[in-house]
């Protein structure tokens, strides 16, 4: 049993694809987790340079794809927060009992991010393995036990689904229908 109780899956969200989902579920079912909650950053210091949709519209998308699972929930801290959006700075502002759901490639990176160290002091981390990166590779990289998520690889990326829909194909299957309609109503990616 973990001292854990909820997990968060921090992200641009832009879109939320059904990857996420399918990894917050996972995460949620193998760690017995309360729930998972999906935190869009406002202004992701990872991307800083590149075009982002407008933080409001990633966080409407969140919304409609964390309500495919009733222990989803947004966390909008990120969202509300000027300034670039750090993981460590919504878990300072959180309840204690946070376990970071990452892909191991970004797990491999955590040592690079604001704060590293006090992250990992603060919380466990959850780690579904990605190509190319091991957990070995994750615990070695950060010098830390992690909590592997066992789930069948997916082959869906937001980069992709952006440049899918920008070259006029519909983003249907590759995110839930409601985000879907989203992006299509609001012209998003065109």
């Amino acid at each position: 049993m973990l001292a854990t109780v909820y997990g968060l899956l921090g992200g641009t969200f832009d879109p939320p694809h059904l990857g996420h989902l399918a990894l917050a579920y996972a995460a949620l079912k193998q760690l017995d987790l309360v729930e998972v909650q999906f935190v869009p950053a406002g202004e992701p210091w990872q991307k800083a340079g590149t075009n982002v949709t407008d933080a409001r519209l990633r966080l409407a998308m969140t919304h409609l794809a964390a309500a495919e699972h009733a222990r989803f929930v947004v966390n909008d801290l990120e969202i509300h927060r000027s300034g670039p959006s750090y993981t460590i700075d919504t878990i300072e502002e959180s309840e204690e009992g946070a376990v970071v759901i990452l892909g191991s490639d970004a797990a491999a990176r955590l040592r690079t991010w604001h704060r590293a160290d006090a992250l990992l002091e603060a919380v466990e981390i959850a780690v579904v393995e990605r190509p190319g990166t091991t957990i070995a590779d994750v615990e070695a990289a950060i010098g830390k036990s992690v909590l592997p998520v066992v789930m069948p690889p997916i082959e869906v990326s937001s980069t992709a689904i952006r440049a899918h829909v920008a070259a006029g194909h519909a983003p249907r299957f590759l995110v839930p229908d409601a985000v879907t309609d989203f992006i299509v109503a609001n012209g998003l990616y065109r």
